[in-house]
Order: C-alpha cells, then structure tokens, then sequence
C-alpha cells in the first residue's frame, strides 16, 4: 500500500514521522512525503488511497503561515468521502480547532497539553484494532483533547499525572474511514512496539484491509 504522509511543522520536525514510520517502510507500506504544503494539491492527494496527517496548521517547518484554508478542508473530506483513508497522528490534530471541516472529519481535536511527562497509553483489550497490545508508559505531550463525535470508537485511552484523555478513535465519513492516534511527540513513542502495531492497525483499517465493525 502507498501512502502519502504530511508532516514537520514548527514543534514537530518531520525526521520523528520519517524514523517512526521507517520501521513499517519495506512492508506492506511504502511513503511518500510531503513537508512543505506547497507541494501538496487535491489532484495529487487524489492519487493516494490513504493519507497521514501529522502536522499542524503550519506550512513547513520554516513557515508558520496557516494551510488549512476552508478549501483545503473540502478537499480532506470530499477525499475521505469518496472512500478514502485518514490517519493523524499527534500534530495532525493540533492547530485546527476553528477550522470546522476538518475538525467534524477528525472528530475531534487537540485542545492543549501540559509539560511533557510520563504518558500511559492504554489499549483497549477487547477492541479489534488494539486485542492483545500491551499498555506502555513513556515521556510524551500529554494530549487534552475535544472528542466531538460521540459515536467514534474509542480504542486507547492516555492516563497521565494531569488525568484521563481518549488516545484513539475511529470514524466513518461517507464512505471513508478516519483513525487519530493523540501520541507522538517524541521518537521513543512512534518506536515502541505497541504503538507500531497501533500504527499498523490503523493503517490496515483506514486502507480497507481490515475488515472489522
């Protein structure tokens, strides 16, 4: 499966999403990459059955400017409705709570996050995107999240010193499918085990090779 990822922003450089995802390159997935949104268009996107979106509302990792026009929004979900795949991890949530389109097509969004600390992420035993991962605790941006769909289906939940936050959901949009991932600040998150076989999972799911409720 081809995948198109978008990442590297001011907080967020794209070499954490490069390495992490590294691990999965040569399997059954190969990236494509995408820093700059200027090399981003919908025609281009539209060649790609499913996309990665860790990145905020930044240009590159050099231009603050904002991306996510309300046409760029359109062009998400009108992708995602044709049946078509969204996974965002950790900064693809972040910087986007006044932009309705996309937040409606994610669900939900980053709201903020204390200091880093450490950051249990617990999986949803009885969940089919999650059976038999084990929870992990590492130093993370502890995600506080706005979950506006109450019908997505949580699958991780995040505990940390400051409380409890949903980690990870999934949605239907039209005949699409869309996974967040909150965690990923930090190299040593997207590296570990179980959080690969997350990121793996989701990928199956959003590609439509998993075939699951």
């Amino acid at each position: 499966m081809k995948i198109l990822v978008l990442c590297g922003d001011h907080w967020h450089p794209a070499h954490i999403a490069r390495e992490g995802l590294g691990a999965l390159a040569g399997t059954e997935f190969s990236f494509d990459w995408i820093e700059d949104v200027r090399d981003w268009s919908p025609e281009f996107m539209q060649t790609y059955s499913l996309v990665i979106l860790t990145k905020s509302d930044n240009v590159s990792s050099t231009d603050q400017s904002g991306w996510m026009t309300d046409s760029v929004q359109r062009a998400f979900a009108d992708y995602v409705r044709k049946g078509n795949g969204l996974l965002a991890i950790h900064s693809g949530t972040a910087g986007y709570a006044e932009k309705p389109v996309l937040r409606s097509l994610l669900g939900g969004v980053f709201v903020h996050h204390p200091e880093q600390c450490p950051v249990t992420m617990i999986p949803r035993a009885e969940h089919p995107l999650s059976a038999g991962i084990s929870p992990f605790t590492l130093k993370d941006e502890h995600y506080f999240m706005a979950l506006d769909d109450s019908q997505a289906g949580v699958f991780m939940i995040t505990r940390s010193a400051h409380g409890e936050q949903p980690g990870a959901w999934r949605r239907m949009e039209g005949s699409g499918r869309v996974i967040v991932l909150t965690p990923g600040h930090n190299l040593e998150v997207w590296l570990n085990l179980s959080f690969q076989l997350l990121i793996r999972n989701s990928l199956h799911w959003c590609g439509g090779l998993l075939k699951t409720k």
